[in-house]
């Protein structure tokens, strides 16, 4: 497995993270486990914030908490100088529980309810990504009521698609996301919002996938916005003074995952914002992105308990651990690749080939196939790498198990972030019917 951030082999041949030995990580709060690397976070967080101050630039840097939501991780990214992206009220929430400042929230989403965009409203935050004409006109409104004019970057799909998984390509035409440039669309979406008398217009939006691992894709995209600039301000008269080329940068899971260091990432951007508007005499705006995954992807490493095997001759073995697509269900959505490796084993030679299976009913709930080990024992730790980003995010109760806890390490030091959930929680919001209650029986 390879080892990312502060992870190393210690004297006791035992995984270490953040300067903590991962067995006692295991044992101080169980497994299944989600730890993350804190000064990999911070470290990654800062690669994108000081490539941009290198530009010269106006730009912001948002956290797109989608990939991994809680409020120390917001906190974090408050700390890094970063804005954040959000996609529902909870993730507002949490923000704004964490104390994050609401004037850098950005709020997305293809379908924001009335109540959402009341509460985002409320909390006065920076800017709404708008996604469509029903959207224009409900926020419009909204804002009316509270007599207030709010910013807005309008969503695009430039018809660029990335390299990609086509479950994770959003920057196609025919996408469920944005106002299409092919059709027309985006551009009567400008038109219109232009005339709404309690919007402002600052730019417009743009993401073409994820686990992007060229830049190709941000040039073509750029080369259509600026198609589109320069059109509707001849036309209509609007500037744009923000372009947010959103996220997607890829980051490695596995052999053979090849990412680019961040900063060719962003100067890739820059170089062709300031070549594409200069090139048309338009003055150069403000640069947004969005990076998620790549700022805590690698940073997280799930820890597992060993628990049953079985062995096939002539087929396969299986292991079996004590999670699985309740807490990682990425293998069974996109068929994700992950590395691993025996925690508690770490310098022992490779003996055997089994694939991890999870503890769900489900025959889909495998973590990873054909992965090589030690010879695996019951009670070994195993331990996932690069589950930082969509894992936590995306877990569920599914077979009523319950969810692991999230400690962030940092200098030989865990704190926990999110306890783990009770057999309180799991039933905390269950109700049952009055006819359903148990009847006292009459003489």
């Amino acid at each position: 497995m390879y080892l990312h951030g502060t992870s190393r082999i210690n004297d006791h041949g035992h995984l270490e993270i953040g300067g903590v030995d991962a067995v006692k990580l295991a044992s101080d709060f169980g497994t299944p486990l989600y730890v993350v690397d804190e000064a990999l976070v911070r470290q990654r967080c800062r690669e994108f914030v000081e490539a941009f101050k290198a530009s010269g630039l106006k730009f912001q840097v948002a956290y797109a908490s989608k990939a991994f939501c809680v409020m120390a991780m917001c906190r974090i990214a408050d700390e890094e100088g970063m804005s954040l992206d959000v996609v529902s009220d909870g993730e507002l929430y949490t923000a704004l529980q964490a104390g994050f400042p609401p004037e850098r929230i950005h709020f997305h989403g293809n379908n924001k309810t009335p109540q959402e965009i009341e509460m985002a409203l409320d909390a006065k935050i920076g800017c709404f990504v708008v996604d469509n004409f029903v959207e224009l006109q409900l926020l419009n409104a909204l804002a009316g009521e509270r007599n207030r004019k709010v910013n807005i970057l309008l969503r695009i799909t430039p018809g660029v698609s990335a390299h990609t998984h086509e479950y994770i390509s959003t920057g196609q035409q025919d996408s469920k996301f944005g106002f299409d440039l092919g059709n027309g669309a985006a551009y009567r979406a400008i038109e219109e919002a232009s005339k709404l008398p309690n919007l402002e217009i600052l730019g417009v939006h743009s993401h073409i996938g994820s686990q992007i691992f060229e830049v190709e894709g941000f040039k073509m995209a750029v080369e259509k916005v600026i198609g589109f600039a320069t059109k509707v301000r001849t036309e209509l008269n609007v500037l744009f003074k923000v372009v947010n080329l959103g996220g997607g940068f890829g980051i490695r899971y596995v052999e053979g995952d090849s990412p680019l260091p961040v900063a060719q990432y962003v100067n890739a951007i820059v170089d062709s914002i300031n070549t594409s508007f200069a090139g048309h005499d338009y003055p150069v705006p403000e640069i947004w992105i969005e990076p998620g995954r790549s700022i805590v992807g690698d940073a997280g490493t799930t820890l597992y308990t060993v628990g049953t095997y079985k062995d096939i001759p002539g087929i396969r073995k299986y292991v079996a651990v004590d999670g699985g697509m309740t807490d990682n269900p990425r293998p069974a959505l996109y068929e994700s690749k992950y590395e691993a490796m025996l925690a508690n084993r770490a310098t022992e030679k490779q003996e055997e080939v089994v694939s991890v299976a999870g503890k769900c009913c489900e025959s889909g709930d495998m973590l990873i196939w054909d992965l090589e080990l030690p010879k695996v024992q019951t009670g070994d730790v195993l331990a996932v790498a690069c589950t930082g980003a969509y894992n936590y995010a995306m877990a569920s109760n599914y077979n009523r198990i319950r969810r692991p806890a999230v400690v962030f390490v940092k200098d030989g030091q865990a704190d926990l972030a999110v306890k783990r959930e009770s057999f309180g929680d799991i039933v905390g919001n269950d109700v049952i019917p009055e006819r359903l209650q148990k009847q006292t029986a009459h003489a």
